[in-house]
């Protein structure tokens, strides 16, 4: 009830008027069913219009620290998140991420949508950067497709840095699901998860036509924090 509230009444219409988002290939998201959204990552919006444009509800894994903020601040943005459908998730690794991907899981064993940003992160500069396995790993085990996002322009929206959105219209194209049956039963393999997660990312490079780069988004963006703090010392 809450989250059909904020897309609806409270949040939806103010967005839609102001910034008139625009969707293409709608069609591709299953009527009904399980399935995974794989999208690139430019910008924390990324989050609300995606779930806002398409017609059945869904849920983001969130990092938790979203949802811990003390404050007015932390609580709006904490029922922000909630409003959204975000579900917080701890991203440090190790049994942290085999927790993520159990309540991903779960997401999909009720049959519903999950939205996931392979990459793992934002992208620092408009690129698209390798993606982490643990979404073929849950493509593999929910035994769901998926089915490819590209976020358009919100990184120019809101930029990186900033906290104040720009009025500047953005999209989301949506391609064909993704169908990974053939390899049922082989989550447990490494290679065949990293063949799956490669396939996701081409069907995002090819649909967005982003510039690729294969190396993980984390590592330009700690890259470029050890730049800065050389630059600063």
């Amino acid at each position: 009830m809450f989250y059909w509230l904020m897309k609806y009444v409270v949040i939806g219409p103010i967005v839609k008027a102001v910034w008139r988002p625009w969707i293409v290939g709608r069609r591709n998201i299953p009527a009904e069913g399980a399935a995974i959204l794989a999208s690139n990552h430019l910008s924390v919006m990324d989050s609300i219009f995606l779930p806002l444009l398409i017609d059945r509800p869904m849920s983001f894994l969130a990092k938790s620290d979203y949802f811990t903020g003390k404050g007015l601040k932390g609580w709006s943005t904490r029922m922000f998140m909630k409003a959204t459908g975000q579900i917080p998730i701890d991203r440090s690794g190790g049994k942290a991420s085999e927790a993520s991907l159990n309540t991903g899981l779960q997401v999909l064993g009720r049959g519903d949508l999950l939205g996931i940003y392979p990459e793992g992160t934002r992208s620092p500069d408009g690129k698209l950067y390798r993606g982490r396995t643990g979404l073929a790993r849950m493509a593999l085990e929910a035994r769901v497709p998926v089915v490819p996002v590209v976020m358009v322009d919100t990184d120019t929206m809101l930029p990186i840095g900033h906290t104040l959105p720009r009025i500047v219209r953005v999209g989301v194209v949506i391609g064909e699901p993704l169908d990974f049956s053939r390899f049922a039963g082989m989550e447990g393999d490494r290679y065949i998860l990293r063949s799956v997660t490669d396939e996701i990312i081409v069907a995002l490079q090819r649909l967005g036509e982003q510039e690729y780069e294969d190396v993980y988004a984390s590592t330009v963006k700690e890259r470029v924090a050890a730049a800065a703090r050389a630059a600063a010392s």
